[in-house]
């Protein structure tokens, strides 16, 4: 797998918003939240496109990472695999890319993750620990190694 992350632009904003919107989709139905103008809403108001980069496979692109480097730690604020290129390991590429950088910062790492997403599982399975919850949300760490 040759993974690739070019940088975003704001004319790139509405793509990101629909590989966001697809790739919640059907977590945010399980729990009766979906609302794709919400979802664009709560994206663009936050977006950097210095801080995003598009995920490419094979030079497909497959979804995108937006991390954000606070003074001690990152947030990872956003992390999407389009549905049909998710189970082939490419989340876990992406996260080891990312880890390996964020440890030689030794910098820990912060996320939000939707209660009731397969997103839950698949942070706790590389090392993310639950530091919090919210109403929608649970909140987890990644120290470095």
């Amino acid at each position: 797998m040759n993974l690739a992350f070019p940088v975003t632009t704001e004319s790139d904003a509405e793509i990101l918003v629909s590989i966001r919107i697809a790739s919640m989709r059907e977590s945010l139905e399980r729990i009766g939240r979906f609302d794709p103008q919400r979802a664009r809403e709560r994206f663009l108001a936050s977006f950097d496109p210095v801080l995003c980069c598009f995920i490419e496979v094979d030079g497909v692109q497959a979804g995108f990472i937006l991390v954000r480097p606070q003074q001690d730690h990152w947030l990872l604020d956003h992390l999407y695999i389009l549905p049909e290129h998710q189970g082939r390991g490419i989340g876990a590429a992406v996260l080891r890319d990312v880890f390996k950088r964020a440890d030689a910062l030794r910098m820990p790492i912060r996320l939000g993750a939707l209660r009731g997403s397969d997103s839950n599982r698949f942070y706790q399975r590389h090392g993310f620990v639950q530091t919090d919850e919210a109403e929608w949300d649970i909140y987890y760490v990644r120290h470095p190694n």
